[in-house]
């Protein structure tokens, strides 16, 4: 069965391709697949309500089971911020290390108990017919004083779980999957995708 994971970026398409391909059974696909596709604006003011717009949208247009997700790291310090607006932070052509100066430099001088941060995703799998299914995961720990690591992308180089003492970019892909909010939201989608992979 084909699924489309409604989405450019390539280290969000490579880590739900990981976990996806641990079910079995699905024909992965993503946006790079349909060139003319256009996706709709993020105009949501929760990750819920982008998620399930790009999959609606993507699965209407394409006429195929869509997954799409939003996400983004959540500063309550800061009053929530960047939220929705992790992308594009520091501006609508800002690059990951753009963001990760911006937020670092508005912590600068807070103590660890102020640095507290959370990931949060939200996975929305939809097809042809509509929303089936919207779930979400979250991730908490602190934000970093400097930047460590080389793996993974945004703002994982600046981000450490609590009870780890390394920032998402200097852990395993595979370790990072199991513990992310990615990673947790898939699972709570596991229970829907698992009846749809063929016998």
């Amino acid at each position: 069965m084909e699924i489309v994971i409604a989405s450019l970026n390539l280290h969000k398409v490579r880590e739900f391709r990981e976990m996806l391909r641990a079910l079995g059974g699905f024909d992965i696909l993503s946006l790079h697949h349909f060139p003319d596709y256009q996706p709709p604006a993020e105009t949501g003011k929760t990750f819920k309500d982008n998620a399930v717009l790009k999959a609606v949208h993507a699965a209407q247009t394409l006429g195929k089971l869509v997954l799409a997700d939003d996400s983004g790291l959540v500063v309550p310090i800061l009053d929530g911020e960047p939220g929705v607006l992790s992308r594009r932070y520091a501006g609508e052509d800002a690059t990951d290390a753009d963001n990760r100066r911006k937020l670092l430099k508005a912590l600068t001088g807070k103590g660890n108990l102020q640095r507290s941060a959370y990931f949060e995703c939200c996975i929305a799998l939809a097809d042809p017919n509509g929303l089936k299914k919207a779930v979400t995961g979250r991730c908490e720990g602190v934000i970093t004083t400097e930047e460590r690591g080389g793996n993974g992308f945004g703002y994982d180089p600046i981000f450490m779980k609590h009870d780890y003492d390394k920032t998402f970019a200097e852990l395993d892909e595979a370790v990072k999957n199991r513990i992310s909010h990615r990673g947790k939201a898939f699972a709570n989608l596991a229970l829907v995708l698992e009846p749809l992979v063929p016998a």
